[in-house]
């Protein structure tokens, strides 16, 4: 991980095209090392997960480079590299296991860490999940307590209750949340060390309950489309 993250330090601070070009042979290693210990996050999830068997690492990837076309930000390179796993592949719109990892200054998420569940939901699917908090609200909150390292994003959430849910529920404060998304920072002592691998699977297992939940819910409002 060490050249990993030497490198995404490197372009935080040098991010244009003739640095990249000049250094690029930092950027395939970087690449090629964290496209290793991507590859084994990815079988230790399958093994628990079987909605994610199947899946390649290109399914579970993002490109390095990014699209600037609508972005005021026209720096050309990404300053972290992240992993997704998620049924149907990184674009499904269904919850999954992110793996994530970033340059020291780069203001992406913030740190290195774990985000396991959903985000930018769409419309019909956050409803769906709204409707089984409300009636199985019990179930969402002992899969939550299984995910005991992880805490609920509850960034984006709304100001009030939706009107078309009771404002005095038990579980109000879920049914504010437009994403659906947990996050456990990853401590510095944890990113340098040789267990990184099997504790990013153990802490992704945990969570294994909270996305069988959401993708339930998620599935049902896709096949009802």
């Amino acid at each position: 991980m060490k050249d990993i993250i030497s490198f995404l330090n490197l372009i935080v601070e040098n991010n244009n095209r003739p640095w990249f070009q000049q250094h690029k042979d930092l950027y395939i290693n970087a690449q090629n090392k964290f496209n290793a210990i991507a590859e084994q996050i990815l079988a230790g999830v399958q093994k628990f997960d079987p909605l994610t068997r199947g899946l390649t690492l290109k399914d579970c990837t993002y490109r390095f480079y990014r699209d600037t076309r609508f972005s005021p930000d026209k720096s050309p390179y990404k300053r972290h590299f992240g992993l997704f796993i998620c049924p149907n592949g990184k674009k499904s719109g269904l919850a999954g296991y992110y793996f994530h990892v970033e340059g020291e200054g780069a203001e992406y998420l913030g740190h290195h860490g774990l985000y396991p569940g959903m985000y930018q939901c769409e419309p019909f699917i956050t409803k769906s999940v709204r409707e089984d908090i409300c009636t199985k609200g019990d179930e969402f909150v002992k899969a939550l307590k299984k995910a005991k390292n992880f805490s609920m994003d509850f960034a984006s959430k709304l100001k009030k209750v939706p009107r078309d849910y009771p404002a005095d529920h038990p579980y109000a404060e879920y049914l504010k949340l437009k994403d659906f998304c947990l996050y456990e920072n990853i401590s510095d002592d944890m990113i340098y060390s040789d267990r990184l691998v099997e504790w990013v699977v153990e802490e992704f297992r945990s969570c294994y309950d909270f996305n069988s939940f959401l993708n339930r819910a998620a599935l049902f409002a896709m096949e009802n489309e």
